[in-house]
């Protein structure tokens, strides 16, 4: 069956349709993508307003309020619709990156003026807002001030409109074990101090430092000075040691002038320290650790170490150079402690050379090698003193030693003496007083037998005693006492003779 014309007009018209459908939807398509914009993971879109918006306030230069002109909003990573290209202006930039041992200080480019006599924003309690420009620029909400901001961008990655913020980045603030950091604040209440140190928070050198650590400020609104609170040992030497301060090349000794009119070099160390508490009081009256250094220490060394030198000789000067160390040693310490420095300990090294003191010093010399040999003399002399004494008490021991049996003897010949008159006497008093017994007993038996009996008792006791021949030689006639007497008589003849034989 043939289609009818009428059918196929009809067809005509549908495919006609179609091809208006899809070419519309085709347009459509078209027009839809090319508003579409596709922002990367690490970027934001910047968008900027060219049609149907109006003209921004007077010294406005980010749009709020849709006008035409830079936006506030800003498009994250992903895909956004409606941004026609006739109309808008998409600006792809990459997120701000803090890196790390850094710290970003941030300049807003809009919002409102900032008070007077302040110089930077005030801090943000809550920062996230603030790196929002939206709220940051709404009037309602964070109504954000132009300029400065004491707020600054830890390490890390932020989507940031970059056409209301420009950021520098400076390196963190990292206190080191062995010193502090003073801090001169920019912002805060302006309070009047003669100390020209005040609290944390006030503007002026805060009193207390900050210890070992690190800090995210803003360097520019705190001025940071830092401050080593080590011993630090200073060489005015011909040469540098080991571990002291004296950058390229080694401080010159000190010339000093002595009160007797002789000018030479001083060796001399130094050591001193800034304490913790110091450190601001310091940095207020002199300044950082170089200044300390050479503004201080060293023009102060220098002339007290000159005005000493010239209250004394040259010769006194040098054989009493500890006598210095303690007098200047004092005299830096009360100078020193009024800037906040403590010092440790002066050494003084090498005085004079031989250009300056050689003939001061060879005189010397002389002068101790004379006293040397006088005193070598009189040493000797000394000595020989102590060996004749010696020779003499030698002599006066063998003397002695002679002279000891001698000396002896005589003492023990008078000791013989003596023992022999005391037993001289003893025997003496010991016959005395055994003839005083008998005596008295001869006397007691007289009075009972009578004297002849008592006789003839005791001459028997002494023929018995003394072994005496009684045998008479003669012999007697009669009686009576004839017969005794000469019995008597034969006795004390043998008694006589025994008496005479004895003596022989």
């Amino acid at each position: 069956m043939q289609p009818t014309w009428e059918a196929i007009q009809a067809g005509g018209k549908v495919k006609a349709i179609l091809v208006i459908v899809a070419v519309v939807v085709v347009i459509v398509v078209a027009l839809i993508g090319s508003s579409l914009v596709n922002i990367g993971g690490s970027q934001v879109g910047i968008v900027e307003k060219k049609l149907g918006g109006g003209s921004l306030p007077p010294g406005r230069v980010i749009a709020v309020k849709g006008e035409n002109g830079i936006q506030a909003q800003i498009l994250y990573p992903g895909w956004h619709f409606f941004y026609w290209p006739w109309q808008y202006n998409i600006i792809k930039m990459p997120m701000v990156e803090v890196k790390e041992g850094f710290v970003g200080l941030l300049q807003a480019a809009d919002g409102r003026s900032l008070p007077r006599g302040t110089i930077y924003a005030p801090e943000w309690t809550e920062p996230d807002k603030m790196r929002n420009a939206e709220y940051f620029l709404d009037p309602a909400k964070g109504n954000g001030y132009k300029g400065p901001q004491l707020s600054v961008l830890k390490p890390g990655r932020y989507p940031l409109n970059t056409k209301l913020f420009n950021i520098t980045q400076v390196a963190v603030t990292n206190v080191r074990v062995g010193t502090v950091a003073v801090i001169k604040s920019n912002v805060g209440d302006v309070v009047e101090t003669e100390e020209r140190l005040v609290e944390k928070g006030q503007r002026g050198i805060w009193k207390r430092p900050l210890s070992e650590a690190q800090y995210y400020l803003n360097t520019n609104a705190y001025e940071v000075t830092i401050v080593s609170i080590r011993q630090t040992k200073v060489s005015y030497t011909a040469g540098i040691e080991r571990g002291e301060r004296g950058k390229d090349q080694p401080l010159k000794p000190i010339t000093v002038r002595s009160k007797d009119g002789f000018t030479f070099p001083v060796d001399v160390r130094i050591t001193y320290r800034i304490d913790r508490d110091n450190a601001p009081r310091v940095v207020a009256t002199v300044g950082d650790d170089e200044l300390v250094l050479d503004k201080l220490v060293t023009p102060t060394v220098r002339a007290t170490f000159r005005n000493n030198a010239e209250k004394v000789k040259a010769l006194e000067y040098v054989q009493n150079r500890s006598k210095q160390e303690e007098q200047i040693e004092l005299m830096l310490a009360k100078e020193l402690n009024k800037y906040g420095v403590t010092v440790l300990a002066v050494r003084i090294g090498d005085v004079g050379d031989e250009k300056t003191l050689g003939a001061l010093l060879k005189t010397q010399t002389d002068r101790e090698i004379a006293l040397q040999e006088q005193a070598t003399f009189e040493e000797q002399q000394r000595a020989a003193e102590k060996k004749k004494a010696l020779a003499r008490t030698q002599q006066e021991a063998e003397e002695e030693k002679r002279l000891a049996p001698a000396a002896y003897g005589v003492k023990v010949a008078e000791q013989d003496k003596q023992k022999k008159i005391i037993a001289a006497g003893a025997e003496a008093e010991m016959i005395k007083i055994t003839a005083q017994a008998r005596a008295q007993a001869f006397e007691w038996i007289s009075k009972v037998i009578g004297s002849n009996n008592a006789a003839l008792i005791e001459i028997m006791k002494v023929v018995a005693t003394d072994n005496i021949k009684i045998t008479p030689e003669v012999m007697v006639g009669g009686s009576g006492g004839g017969a005794v007497d000469a019995l008597m008589g034969t006795i004390l003849k043998g008694m006589l003779e025994k008496s005479e034989t004895g003596k022989k």
